[in-house]
C-alpha cells in the first residue's frame, strides 16, 4: 500500500495543475447538478413492512387521505369568552376563508362546522385543519410564510392563534452563524498547530472542496430518490470533520520529512505513502461503520450511512491527491521561515517535551492511569442505562408549534397531540370497530375513542383513540402494545394500530433488534482490518474495548443533558425528553469509525518505531510524541465542527452532534491518549504478538517501512524539482 500511495502522491506532485483543475471541475459539476436536479427531502422516519407503516398505506388506499401536507391553526378565545359567540364566530369564519385562499392551500376546515366540529367542550379552544396540495417536503418557504402571516393577523384581531403540523416545519439548513463559529475555531486550531495561517487555510480549503462535492452529490441524489432531511446534514458534518483531519495528518508528516532534509517531491511521496496509508485505513474503518448501518434493514438509515460514507470516500481521495498537489505549490513554504534553511534533523529525540512527559507519566503509572480512566468513564456512562428514545420530535419551547401543541393539550388533553389510529379491514369491519371501541374506552390511559369512520363500501373502518398521556410518555408507548394485544384476536377482520407514536414504537423495536447484529458485523470487520494493519491481536482488541468506554460515556452524557436536563442552558436546550431513536445507532456507527481513526493515527507511529527496533516502552513514547500533537489537533477540530451543530441545531441533529462532540473528546484525550498507551505499556512486547498460524496474513505496511531507501523513488522524481 505504501509504495502505491507513494506513486500516487508523487504523481499528484508532478501533475499538480491537472489534479487541482480536475477537482475544481468536479466541484463545479456537482454544483450545477445540485442546482438543476435537486429534489425535496423528507422529515418522515418510517420502515416499510412495519404494522404502523402498512396501516398508513392502507388508510391512504381505503380512505383517500394522506396526500398533501397539513397544518393545524389553533385558536383560543380571549379570557372569559367562548369561540361560539357571534363576534368570535365571525372572526373564525373570516380567518378560515382567508386560509382557504392562501398559496398552495387546497382546503381549510371550519372548527365551528356543525357537521365536523373541532372545538373543545369548554368551547374556548378550537383548530382548523389546513391542507396543502404539496407533500410535506414540497411546501415552499413562501407558502409557510403566508400561513404564518394569516395566523398573525388573527392574533391582532384579539384571539390567541398558533400553528403546528408538518406543513410549517422548515427543512433543516446548514451554514448558521454557530456552525460558522465552529469552522472558525477549527481554523484557529490549525493555525496554532502549523504556526501558519496560510497553511491552515489551505487545509480547510481542501477539506471544504471534499465536503462540498460530497454534500452536493447527496443533494443531486434527492432528485432521484426520497432522502431524509437529516442525510445531507450528517454527510456535511462528518465529511468536513474528517476531511480536515485527514489533510492535517498528511501535511504534518510532509513537514516532518522536510525537516529531515527531503526534497519537496520526495517528502510529498513519503507523506502520502505513510500518513496517507493511515488515512486510507482510517477512512475504510469509517466507511465500514457507516455502510454497516444497512444491516439494520431500515431504508432511511441505510441512505444516511451510504451518503455519509460516500462523502468520506471523497475526503480520502482529496487527502491523497489534491492535498499533495497543493503542497507541491507551497513547497518549503509549508515550514516556518526559520525551519526552511535549518539543518536536517532526524527528529527522533528532540522537542515535544509536553507530549514526551505525558507519555512518560502514563506509561510509568500505567496501572493507576488505566484504573482511574476506566472508573471515570464508567461513572459518566451510568445515565445511559435509563436512556429513552422516540421519533416524536418536541419543537423548541419558544416556537409557534410548541405554543400550538400546548393550547391543544390544555384544551383537549395531553394525548390529543399523539392520537392512535386503529384500522379494521374485512367484511365485518364496521361492526368489529363498534364493538372494539366500546371495549377500548375502558382501557387504562384512554381518554376518548371516536365513533367508527367507515370507508365508502364498508370494508374498512377507523377508530381514533386519544390517550390521556402525552405522545412521548411511557404510558402511551405501553398503550400501543396493549391495544395490539387486545385486538390481535378479533375474528373476521384484520386490525392495525398506527399513528406517529405507533410508528415510533415500531422503529425503536427494529433498531433495538438490529443493534447487536450491527455491532457484531462492524466490529468484526474492523478487527480484521486492524489485525492486518498492525499484525497483532491485542492492539486491535485494546482499541475496540476502549471504544466501548467511549460510547458509554458519550451516550451517558447525552442522556444527562437532553433527557435529565443537566447543563441544558449550556447547549441552548429548550425542552428535555427522550432522545431521537436514531441517536444511539448513528452515534455508535460514526464514533466507532472515528475512534479507529485515532487508533490508527496514534498506534501506527508506535508500531513504526517498534518495527524499526525500538524497545516496547520507547516505541510507545516515540510514537506518542510524534502522533499525539496531530491527534490533539484533530480531536479539537472535530469537536469544534460537531459542537457547532449543537446550540442552533435541528432537533434531530442536536443530540447526535452533542453525543459526537463529547465522544470525540473522551476518545481522543482519555481512551487513545491514556488508556491505550497505559494498556500497551502493561502488555509490553506481547502487545505486538501474532500467532504463528496467522503469519500468512499479508503485510499492508501502513508505516511505509518499504519506502526506506527504496531505489524506485529516484526514478520517480521529476527532472526539474521545484522546491518552492
Amino acid at each position: 500500500m505504501a509504495r502505491l500511495l507513494y506513486r500516487l502522491g508523487f504523481g499528484a506532485h508532478r501533475r499538480r495543475l491537472a489534479v487541482v483543475l480536475l477537482w475544481l471541475l468536479v466541484l463545479a459539476g456537482t454544483g450545477v447538478g445540485a442546482l438543476t436536479l435537486a429534489g425535496p427531502t423528507s422529515n418522515s422516519f418510517s420502515i416499510p413492512g412495519q404494522e404502523s407503516t402498512t396501516a398508513l398505506d392502507k388508510i391512504k388506499e381505503q380512505f383517500g387521505s394522506g396526500g398533501g401536507a397539513t397544518a393545524r391553526v389553533v385558536l383560543k378565545a380571549p379570557d372569559g369568552q367562548q369561540l361560539t359567540t357571534p363576534e368570535n364566530a365571525q372572526r373564525i369564519g373570516e380567518l378560515v376563508a382567508e386560509l382557504g385562499t392562501l398559496p398552495g392551500v387546497s382546503s381549510a376546515s371550519n372548527p365551528l362546522d356543525p357537521q365536523a366540529p373541532s372545538v373543545n367542550p369548554a368551547q374556548d379552544t378550537a383548530y382548523s385543519t389546513v391542507t396543502f396540495d404539496a407533500k410535506a417536503g414540497d411546501v415552499t418557504g413562501e407558502q409557510r410564510t403566508a400561513l404564518l402571516d394569516a395566523v398573525a393577523d388573527a392574533r391582532d384581531a384579539g384571539m390567541t392563534a398558533e400553528v403546528t403540523g408538518e406543513a410549517v416545519q422548515a427543512p433543516p439548513h446548514i451554514g448558521g452563524i454557530v456552525e460558522v463559529i465552529g469552522v472558525a475555531l477549527a481554523l484557529l486550531v490549525l493555525a496554532l498547530t502549523y504556526g501558519s495561517l496560510v497553511l491552515a487555510g489551505m487545509n480547510l480549503l481542501t477539506a471544504a472542496v471534499g465536503v462540498g462535492i460530497g454534500a452536493l452529490g447527496v443533494t443531486i441524489a434527492t432528485g432521484f430518490m426520497e432522502l431524509s432531511s437529516t442525510t445531507p446534514i450528517l454527510a456535511t458534518m462528518l465529511g468536513l470533520a474528517v476531511g480536515i483531519d485527514y489533510a492535517l495528518f498528511i501535511i504534518n508528516r510532509y513537514r516532518q520529512e522536510l525537516r529531515r532534509g527531503r526534497d519537496v517531491g520526495d517528502a510529498i511521496g513519503i507523506a502520502v505513502g505513510t500518513a496517507g496509508s493511515a488515512v486510507v485505513t482510517a477512512g475504510i474503518t469509517v466507511v465500514i461503520a457507516l455502510v454497516g448501518l444497512a444491516v439494520a434493514g431500515i431504508p432511511f438509515l441505510t441512505q444516511m450511512g451510504i451518503a455519509a460514507a460516500a462523502t468520506i470516500v471523497v475526503a480520502v481521495l482529496i487527502a491523497v491527491t489534491l492535498v499533495p498537489a497543493v503542497l507541491s505549490y507551497l513547497g518549503r513554504r509549508a515550514l516556518p521561515r526559520k525551519q526552511r534553511t535549518a539543518p536536517a534533523t532526524t527528529d527522533e529525540h528532540e522537542g515535544r517535551g509536553f507530549y514526551r512527559g505525558w507519555a512518560g507519566g502514563v506509561t510509568h503509572r500505567r496501572v493507576t492511569a488505566l484504573l482511574l480512566s476506566v472508573l471515570a468513564l464508567g461513572a459518566v456512562a451510568v445515565p445511559a442505562a435509563s436512556m429513552q428514545t422516540t421519533l416524536v420530535q418536541t419543537p423548541p419551547a419558544t416556537s409557534t408549534q410548541a405554543r400550538a401543541e400546548q393550547l391543544l393539550s390544555d384544551g383537549f388533553g395531553e394525548g390529543f397531540n399523539g392520537p392512535l389510529i386503529v384500522l379494521f379491514e374485512g367484511d365485518g369491519a364496521v361492526q368489529a370497530a363498534t364493538e372494539a371501541g366500546q371495549e377500548i374506552t375502558g382501557v387504562d390511559d384512554v381518554a376518548l375513542v371516536t365513533p367508527p369512520a367507515p370507508n365508502a363500501d364498508g370494508t374498512a373502518a377507523m377508530l381514533t383513540v386519544i390517550p390521556e398521556s402525552g405522545p412521548t410518555s411511557e404510558a402511551t408507548l405501553r398503550l400501543v402494545d396493549d391495544l395490539r394485544d387486545r385486538l390481535a384476536g378479533t375474528e373476521g377482520v384484520t386490525t392495525y394500530v398506527t399513528g406517529a407514536t405507533a410508528v415510533s414504537v415500531d422503529v425503536a423495536a427494529t433498531l433495538d433488534s438490529a443493534l447487536p447484529l450491527y455491532l457484531a458485523v462492524v466490529v468484526g470487520l474492523a478487527l480484521i482490518l486492524l489485525i492486518l494493519v498492525f499484525r497483532s491481536l491485542l492492539v486491535p482488541l485494546v482499541g475496540v474495548l476502549g471504544f466501548l468506554l467511549t460510547i458509554g460515556a458519550s451516550l451517558g452524557a447525552t442522556v444527562a443533558v437532553f433527557q435529565w436536563g443537566w447543563l441544558a442552558d449550556a447547549v441552548n436546550l429548550d425542552t428535555t425528553g427522550p432522545l431521537i431513536s436514531l441517536t444511539p445507532i448513528i452515534v455508535i456507527g460514526i464514533l466507532f469509525g472515528l475512534a479507529m481513526d485515532y487508533q490508527v493515527f496514534l498506534v501506527s507511529r508506535m508500531h513504526e518505531a517498534h518495527h524499526r527496533g525500538s524497545a516496547p516502552l520507547t516505541s510507545i513514547t516515540t510514537g506518542f510524541r510524534q502522533a499525539a500533537p496531530v491527534v490533539v489537533a484533530a480531536a479539537l477540530i472535530m469537536f469544534s465542527v460537531f459542537a457547532g451543530f449543537v446550540p442552533s441545531g435541528e432537533p434531530t441533529i442536536k443530540s447526535i452532534a452533542f453525543a459526537l462532540a463529547i465522544g470525540i473528546l473522551v476518545d481522543a484525550f482519555v481512551v487513545r491518549m491514556v488508556i491505550v498507551p497505559a494498556a500497551l505499556a502493561l502488555l509490553g512486547g506481547k502487545a505486538w504478538w501474532l500467532p504463528k498460524w496467522l503469519h500468512w496474513l499479508p503485510e499492508l505496511d501502513v508505516e511505509g517501512t518499504q519506502l526506506d531507501d527504496h531505489p524506485a523513488r529516484a526514478d520517480e522524481r521529476p527532472r526539474a524539482e521545484v522546491a518552492g
